[in-house]
């Protein structure tokens, strides 16, 4: 499941060693996947290594790929205004697994259908156990921020 650029023999990485391993993912019902390669590119760009998991991942799934793969970072993302509810299923997963408790997983995108649900989400989704929860409005500006955070604390 490892995304690779054309002519590539491997995944892509990015050019800095000190990086991070992030797992990028899809929700289980949301099949877009133009952001999906959008944080791919954008994370290895910034130097982490990204394994691009796709769209429509069932949960079980997700899980099991961070316990095979320990990455560093999982990030879901979501376009079609169900990640809110599908990420509550996902985080659920990871909480009944002790092995990815000390895991950052975090969310972002299109959350909810409309503004005023996707605003009421966010405690919800923090509370739950997201590491952090990024409103698509923001852009990618505290996104970054929170990766310079978490590679400081990783790479030493």
């Amino acid at each position: 499941m490892q995304t690779t650029t054309p002519g590539a023999a491997g995944p892509i990485r990015g050019a800095r060693a000190t990086g991070l391993d992030v797992v990028v993912t899809g929700t289980s019902s949301d099949a877009h996947t133009w952001n999906l390669i959008y944080l791919e590119l954008l994370l290895a760009e910034w130097g982490h290594r990204v394994t691009n998991l796709g769209a429509c991942v069932p949960e079980h799934l997700v899980v099991t790929e961070a316990l095979t793969q320990s990455p560093d970072l999982v990030v879901v993302s979501s376009v079609n205004g169900h990640g809110a509810a599908d990420g509550l299923r996902l985080i659920e997963r990871f909480g009944a697994e002790p092995r990815l408790a000390a895991l950052p997983v975090v969310i972002g995108g299109k959350l909810g259908t409309a503004e005023e649900t996707t605003r009421a989400w966010l405690p919800r989704l923090r509370t739950a156990g997201f590491a952090e929860v990024f409103e698509e409005s923001a852009g990618t500006a505290p996104f970054r921020r929170y990766l310079d955070t978490l590679t400081a604390g990783v790479c030493r």
